[in-house]
């Protein structure tokens, strides 16, 4: 294996999903005190970035499923989802019964799915240069690579979720602050890519 694609790769990776462990360790701490929650995480963001992955590689390849003007829309699904949250954490406000908060804020594999794919949207344009220049072998090494690196930053998501001082400000704050950080990822998207004319 080439050293220097696997650097490439690590790199490549980090630079263009570093937010996405804000948005992990939002969705763990959301995940707290349910059963197998963890594992939907996990599941989740695995689904969304193979989706990326499926349509760089594709477009590398010369297919596009998704044409690029559709890329901003994408926006649409972390803004209803945050707006969803921000609807229960509206109707659940002055509620002091937590067993009602962790039963409405279980994270769907899905859900995290549709965050990760949307908010990885602008990464295809980045990653299918690459991929196309790389070849078969090279794209072969940047998608092991990619896919270990989702382990590590799924750890690190629930590695900062866990900190008892990050943990004691997200289980006070983090029903608003999920909410707020899906609804402006949301909107960042649509206008980055100028969607509806923005």
């Amino acid at each position: 294996m080439n050293l220097g694609i696997v650097g490439q790769a690590i790199g490549l990776f980090a630079v263009t999903n570093i937010d996405d462990i804000l948005i992990l360790s939002l969705f763990f701490a959301q995940a707290a005190g349910h059963h197998g929650a963890a594992r939907r995480i996990v599941l989740g963001q695995y689904l969304g970035f193979a989706a990326i992955l499926a349509v760089a590689v594709a477009a590398a390849f010369g297919a596009t499923f998704l044409p690029e003007e559709a890329i901003p829309y994408l926006g649409l699904l972390p803004l209803g989802l945050g707006l969803k949250a921000a609807w229960h954490a509206w109707q659940s406000r002055g509620n002091e019964d937590d067993e009602q908060e962790v039963t409405e804020g279980a994270p769907r594999a899905l859900e995290v799915a549709a965050v990760t794919f949307a908010n990885g949207g602008d990464n295809i344009g980045v990653y299918v240069p690459v991929f196309a220049t790389a070849g078969v072998g090279g794209m072969s090494v940047y998608a092991v690579v990619f896919l270990v690196l989702v382990a590590v930053w799924c750890f690190a998501g629930r590695f900062f979720a866990t900190r008892p001082v990050i943990a004691k400000a997200l289980s006070r704050w983090g029903h608003i602050l999920f909410p707020l950080v899906l609804i402006a990822l949301g909107v960042l998207i649509l206008v980055e890519g100028g969607a509806f004319g923005l």
